[in-house]
């Protein structure tokens, strides 16, 4: 009989954070996997957990994957932590949890301390509808590209953000979604935890005079404009461009003229594709 997966929040800070109920599972496993065991240990040790401990994480997690489905297909239980929060949130947990739902083993999920959660209560901001973006890519281009795909979404926008890059993705943010209100949170739960909640133009001006420290979770207001529909036609050709126009009724005569205006072409061009209207 195969054994369970238990997916087990830790604290993202304060250690008065972790459930009574994470804490009898860490003691009653036969193994725990964990992102960095260095840093694991100094949480169980804390709780007087002495369990084999093993590092699953980003660069082994092709290996120890199918190491840990093994365990688990003998009949092992184990137990998967991260550095902090849920496991599976924007680390490799996501990838040893779809292996076991692949091979049939029973996942149990225990709820816990999740960055994202506690920032987005406490900015503010709408709660009913948003979106999680977790980090940007560290590509500048990639970076820029992803803001600008999102520049129309309405929901509120949640990113997880290293120190190093804090600043450059707050101006990136000014230039491809305006300057809205967002709420920057740092060390959540944390001794030195803060929470600001400003406009964008004035968090990084209070940024550009202090060094960066620390995890940040960033809530950015969703977008509250109109939706700018220019260029909505720029994957249709003359023909499709016409037959598009007159769905929404506009007659042929005057979609043709549309169509010769926007894309500067003769008429004769665009009227010859449309003969058989």
């Amino acid at each position: 009989m195969a054994g369970k997966l238990y997916i087990c929040p830790t604290p993202i800070g304060n250690l008065e954070d972790i459930t009574y109920r994470t804490l009898r599972i860490l003691n009653e496993v036969d193994l725990i996997a964990a992102e960095d065991t260095r840093h694991s240990l100094q949480l169980l040790n804390h709780f007087d957990i002495s369990k084999p401990l093993t590092s699953y994480h980003e660069h082994n997690k092709d290996s120890k994957g199918g190491y840990l489905i093994t365990k688990l297909l003998e009949g092992e239980n184990i137990a998967l932590i991260s550095d902090a929060g849920m496991p599976g949130i924007s680390d490799p947990g996501q990838d040893i949890i779809a292996e076991a739902i692949e091979n049939n083993i029973e996942i149990e999920v225990l709820p816990g301390a999740t960055a994202f959660v506690t920032a987005l209560v406490g900015s503010g901001m709408d709660t009913h509808k948003f979106v999680f973006e977790g980090f940007l890519d560290r590509d500048k281009k990639l970076r820029r590209k992803r803001l600008e795909e999102i520049k129309n979404e309405k929901r509120t926008i949640i990113f997880y953000e290293s120190p190093h890059r804090l600043k450059e993705t707050l101006k990136d943010m000014l230039k491809y979604l305006g300057n809205r209100k967002i709420t920057v949170n740092r060390e959540l739960t944390k001794k030195y935890q803060e929470i600001i909640r400003e406009d964008i133009e004035t968090v990084i001006e209070i940024f550009n005079n202090r060094e960066v420290k620390g995890e940040f979770v960033l809530i950015v207001e969703g977008f509250s404009g109109e939706v700018e529909e220019i260029g909505k036609y720029d994957d249709l050709n003359e023909r499709e461009y016409v037959i598009q126009l007159m769905e929404e009724g506009i007659n042929k005569k005057d979609a043709i003229k549309i169509v010769c205006k926007d894309r500067k072409l003769k008429k004769d061009i665009v009227y010859k594709q449309v003969l058989d209207l």
